[in-house]
C-alpha cells in the first residue's frame, strides 16, 4: 500500500461513523472495483490499529485480479474472499450485520455492447443481495446507484435534489445503465416497505482518487496519465457535459454513514458540490495544472456517438443537503483530488 493510499486509510478510519462499525460483519459486493478495494482495505487497516476487528467477505468474479488487488492481505484472517456471480441466488455462512453493494458493470462501452448483462447484473444482481440481507436481517445496507439515474433533468435548476429526476430515453441502449439503476433503486424501496430491510441508496457523483486500478479507463484516469506522461488529453465529445465529482475516502466515509444511519428506502447524494464543472474545463485544469507545460487539450470527435458509449451532454449539478444533514461533509476539492490521483499514481 503506498503512501498516499495509507493516508487515505487511516483517514476512513478515523471517521467516527466508520468506527460504529466495529466488530461487525461486513459482506462487500465488487470487492476488486474502486469503491469495494478501497473499502475493504480500509477495514483491514482499522484491524491494525484497533482492538475490535471488522470481518470482511469480499464477494468477486475474478481470483486473479482479486489476488492482484489484494495482494498482501490474502492471509489476513479478517478478510475472506468469495467467488459468486451476483446474477444467482447467493448463499454466504453465518451472520452479517452490514452489506455494501458495490458491484456493477462500470465500462461505458460495456453499456452499447453488452446491455442486456447491464441490465441484468443490475436487476438480478441487487434482487439476489437484497434476498441474502432480509434473510440474515442484517443492521443495514447500502446500494451504489450513480448520478446517471438522473438522466436529463431540468436544465433551469440550480441543484439537483434526490426528488429532481430527468428524461431517459428508454429506447437507447446505452439507457441499459440508468435504467439498470433506476429499477434496482425501485426495488430497494420495495423491500424496505414490504420486508423491512434496512436498505439505503448512495447516487454517487464520479468518484475517483489514489487507488485507481491500472485498468480503470475512465475520462479522469485518461486525463491523469495523460497529464503525468505530458501528452495532450483528447477529448472524443465537445465536453460541453457537467460532471459532478467525489474524492474516494469521501464516498466512503459517507457510506459508512449510511450504513449505520439514514432513512430506509431513501435516497442521497453523494457529492462535493464545489466539484462541478464541465468535461471540457476539467481537461484544461488537468492539463494547465498537472502535466507540466507539456499538455494541451483536443477534441478528435468520432462520427458515430456511439463509438465510447459516452453518455448525452447534460446539465447537472448535484445537491448533497440531504446527506450533509446526516452529519457528513466532504474533504477534497477538484484539483487536490487530482493531485492524490496522479501522486498515488506515481508511487
Amino acid at each position: 500500500m503506498n503512501q498516499i493510499i495509507r493516508e487515505d486509510m487511516e483517514r476512513i478510519t478515523e471517521d467516527p461513523f466508520f468506527q460504529q462499525l466495529a466488530g461487525s460483519r461486513i459482506l462487500i459486493t465488487g470487492a476488486t472495483g474502486l469503491i469495494g478495494s478501497l473499502t475493504v482495505k480500509a477495514c483491514l487497516r482499522y484491524n491494525e490499529t484497533h482492538d475490535t476487528k471488522i470481518s470482511v467477505i469480499g464477494m468477486i468474479r475474478n481470483r486473479k485480479k482479486a489476488e492482484e488487488v489484494f495482494e498482501a492481505a490474502l492471509t489476513n484472517p479478517h478478510l475472506e474472499l468469495v467467488e459468486g456471480d451476483l446474477r444467482k441466488p447467493l448463499e454466504v455462512p453465518d451472520d452479517i450485520d452490514y452489506i455494501l453493494h458495490t458491484a456493477s458493470v462500470t465500462t461505458s462501452k460495456l453499456f452499447v455492447d453488452q446491455p442486456v448483462e447491464t441490465i441484468e447484473t443490475s436487476y438480478r444482481g441487487t434482487k439476489h443481495v437484497l434476498e441474502l440481507a432480509k434473510e440474515k436481517q442484517c443492521k443495514g445496507m447500502v446500494y451504489l446507484s450513480s448520478m446517471e439515474m438522473y438522466g436529463r433533468p431540468d436544465p433551469s435548476l440550480e441543484r439537483v435534489t434526490e426528488e429532481d429526476l430527468g428524461y431517459i430515453d428508454v429506447l437507447n441502449v446505452r439507457s441499459s445503465y440508468s435504467e439498470g439503476k433506476r429499477i434496482s433503486e425501485c426495488l430497494c424501496a420495495a423491500y424496505a416497505d414490504e420486508y423491512k430491510v434496512p436498505v439505503r441508496i448512495a447516487r454517487l457523483a464520479q468518484t475517483f482518487g489514489a487507488g485507481v486500478l491500472k485498468s480503470d479507463n475512465r475520462v479522469y484516469a485518461q486525463f491523469a496519465r495523460s497529464a503525468v506522461k505530458g501528452e495532450d488529453i483528447v477529448l472524443h465529445t465537445e465536453g460541453k457535459s457537467n460532471g459532478n465529482y467525489c474524492y474516494t475516502t469521501d464516498v466512503i466515509r459517507a457510506l459508512a454513514l449510511l450504513l449505520c444511519k439514514g432513512e430506509n428506502g431513501q435516497a442521497y447524494n453523494i457529492c462535493n458540490e464545489e466539484t462541478t464543472t464541465t468535461i471540457a474545463d476539467m481537461a484544461k485544469m488537468v492539463a494547465e495544472e498537472f502535466g507540466g507545460g507539456k499538455s494541451k487539450v483536443v477534441f478528435d470527435i468520432p462520427e458515430d456517438a456511439r463509438t465510447f458509449g459516452y453518455a448525452p451532454d447534460v446539465k447537472m449539478h448535484l445537491d448533497a443537503g440531504k446527506l450533509r444533514g446526516l452529519g457528513w461533509k466532504p474533504e477534497f476539492g477538484l484539483r487536490e483530488m487530482y493531485a492524490r490521483l496522479i501522486a498515488g499514481m506515481e508511487q
